[in-house]
């Protein structure tokens, strides 16, 4: 292909027209995010409920910490994983290198310190305005964190979309402990990278078209969610106010 726009109408003829080979990519990429962002949700969800109530001394150092973990590079989450999973690391019987797992352990460290402290914001707001309520009637701080949570599920809901959307746009870390291996650990990103290297326009837009589409979609998705549920409070609230006027 010798012009860009040749390039773009092949890579549209390749998602149009269903191309195994791009789409088993795609495939791929959204399991491997969609595992690691169930995993990644669950541990981040109870820790971040935990955090947004719990005091103790040496929480501003940890919550520093939290956040230094936000920007940390994705190729350093990948070295570490592969130190961890290498044949001479701790987790090197279980003979994960190069394998969709290594690939989900990659986007799970990568993903929980988001899920962990979007959570422990949105779950320490609402103790703000609830959690005396809830401590009065007995709730340990643990139970309190986990029903502040289930309060702000539409808001923690948001966070789920923004965690997968970290993860399927990620390259550095896959690309180290997956090795890329056609057919086995090749996903969008990577595949995107390697094709561009080697010149192959058509396939490394086709796939970066539907990575796109992916966020947009994810993107779509929360505002949605937000828009819905700042309709739904300012419903409550105004019922509230009728309620308290009469």
């Amino acid at each position: 292909m010798n012009t860009f726009a040749d390039s773009a109408r092949t890579a549209l003829r390749l998602v149009s027209s269903f191309d195994p080979a791009l789409w088993t990519i795609v495939a791929r990429s959204l399991a491997v995010s969609a595992t690691a962002c169930a995993i990644a949700y669950g541990i981040g969800l109870a820790a971040g409920a935990w955090l947004g109530v719990a005091r103790f001394r040496g929480r501003g150092l940890v919550l520093t910490l939290l956040n230094t973990l936000l920007a940390l590079p994705s190729v350093v989450v990948g070295l570490l994983v592969y130190l961890l999973l290498s044949r001479s690391g701790p987790l090197g019987f279980l003979g994960w290198m190069f394998t969709f797992q290594a690939m989900v352990v990659a986007q799970v460290v990568l993903v929980v310190p988001v899920v962990t402290a979007l959570t422990r914001q949105t779950v320490e707001d609402a103790d703000v305005q609830h959690g005396e309520q809830l401590a009065s009637l007995g709730a340990g701080r643990f139970t309190r964190g986990l029903l502040l949570a289930w309060d702000e599920r539409y808001a923690l809901l948001t966070v789920l979309m923004a965690a997968f959307g970290r993860a399927v746009s990620e390259v550095g870390a896959v690309m180290i402990v997956g090795g890329n291996i056609d057919g086995f650990t090749r996903v969008m990103t990577t595949a995107i990278a390697l094709e561009t290297s080697k010149g192959d326009l058509p396939l490394a837009l086709g796939l970066g078209i539907v990575l796109l589409a992916v966020v947009l979609l994810l993107n779509a998705l929360m505002a949605v969610v937000r828009g819905w549920r700042e309709r739904v409070d300012g419903i409550t609230t105004a019922a509230t106010r009728g309620l308290v006027a009469t």
